[in-house]
């Protein structure tokens, strides 16, 4: 799930993260959902829980489009939404599963989320074949909307992260973006070195989605799969290079720890907004709010870089996913309402509205058009993206905050790099054999 500004002041991302950035942290599996209920009624009120945005607005105006038209279609409906608070809705979607009178039909929430609400037996199964629209989703984006093969939500809008720049200091000192990212660090620190007012990047020591990129483009990863359980993988020689190349980042000639160690992916951005930073890992969704700052005109954006020239580092496919409750009476409306909202009509409208990036391939082809800017990020995507491990017992991990508390423990505690990361694979694998 990506994190953005306007959807909430937490962590993501992120991403995941985060999201989103860094990324939202998944809530904890519910132990027992509603069971189906057989019944399928054709009238009568649709309940639908939307994530709160702090500027509701442009969001709310393409959900009530929505409302009218599948109203105006299906007579004797009508369409409840509620925006829920993205901090409290473990909280809520936890009762909604134990309690079908008080459960949504129809529901946003994040990828990172999903396999846990899955565990909980809170979303139906969904069956995409018959859908003309469906053959357009990117496969690698369905991907996070599945568990065990099965396909449980609709993405809504994935959240991409790439490497923003401040164009006109390039341009003063004479430089150009990095083809690698073993010439991040020597550019961020030459940039720095020439402008002691700038950070060379905007780093976050809380930044877990903008690190992982540089775990996964060294050949490294979080986790693996060992028979029917995960086991941690950040404590590898593959890993641990991807890590001491980002925390690298976290010094005084690059981004001080004083500085940088506590951000997150939000306030990573910030500083670069506020023309503090010559460059950072932001997201799509961050592309609007950078243009309304002191950096508007003044940066441009390309993907983050992998290990050769040419290459692209992978990515960390946040986004939030559209689902149908499993004790719904209402199924076939649910997800006819489900196929409306998510389909390419109002995802292109909520890429209008808010920046969401669709997750339609010939609607990403079209945005592309309308919005050069967004084109390093449909780069990223077709490059391949990488994704949390698919066990509820990542919201444990996550709750715990292992990665970040990794990366800061190395940036501004000064640990050693391979202590650290035994300590944070200890954690890790005990959360995925609970």
């Amino acid at each position: 799930m990506r994190v953005s500004k306007r959807v909430a002041s937490v962590a993501a991302g992120l991403a995941v993260t985060v999201v989103a950035g860094a990324g939202l942290s998944g809530c904890a599996p519910v132990q027992s959902g509603p069971a189906a209920t057989g019944a399928d009624q054709q009238t009568g009120q649709l309940r639908v829980w939307l994530f709160d945005e702090v500027n509701r607005g442009p969001k709310e105006a393409v959900v009530k489009e929505a409302v009218t038209e599948f109203e105006k279609a299906h007579q004797g409906v009508t369409v409840d939404v509620q925006y829920i608070q993205v901090q409290t809705r473990a909280e809520r979607f936890k009762a909604a599963f134990s309690d079908p009178k008080s459960a949504p039909d129809v529901a946003e929430f994040g990828n990172t989320d999903l396999a846990g609400y899955v565990a909980g037996g809170g979303f139906a199964e969904l069956d995409l074949g018959s859908w003309a629209e469906g053959k357009d989703l990117l496969p690698s984006v369905l991907d996070t909307a599945k568990v065990d093969g099965k396909t449980y939500g609709v993405p809504w809008y994935v959240g991409i992260r790439a490497l923003y720049y401040r164009t006109d200091v390039f341009a003063e000192l004479g430089l150009k973006p990095p083809t690698t990212l073993d010439e991040i660090a020597p550019l961020a620190r030459q940039i720095r070195a020439a402008k002691p007012d700038l950070l060379g990047i905007s780093a976050g020591g809380k930044y877990t989605y903008g690190a992982l990129p540089f775990v996964w483009a060294n050949g490294g990863d979080i986790a693996r799969k060992d028979g029917d359980k995960y086991v941690s993988a950040i404590e590898t020689a593959e890993a641990k290079n991807g890590l001491r190349q980002y925390t690298e980042l976290i010094a005084d000639d690059i981004c001080p720890p004083a500085q940088c160690a506590a951000n997150g992916g939000d306030a990573s951005v910030e500083a670069f907004r506020a023309g503090k930073a010559a460059m950072t890992i932001g997201g799509d969704f961050n592309r609007k709010s950078v243009d309304a700052s002191t950096a508007a005109g003044k940066y441009g954006i390309v993907p983050l870089p992998g290990k050769t020239a040419g290459s692209v580092a992978p990515a960390f496919a946040g986004g939030n996913l559209l689902g149908v409750l499993k004790g719904t009476e209402r199924k076939t409306l649910a997800n006819d309402f489900l196929k409306l909202l998510g389909g390419k009509q109002y995802q292109r409208k909520m890429f209008d509205a808010m920046g969401n990036m669709p997750v339609f391939s010939d609607v990403q082809a079209d945005v592309a058009k309308s919005t050069p800017a967004v084109e390093p990020f449909i780069k990223t995507l077709e490059a391949g993206t990488k994704f949390v491990p698919v066990t509820p017992n990542w919201a444990k991990v996550d709750a715990q905050g292992v990665l970040p508390n990794l990366l800061q423990e190395v940036a501004a505690g000064g640990s050693d790099l391979d202590a650290a990361a035994k300590k944070a694979a200890d954690a890790m694998n005990a959360a995925f054999a609970s």
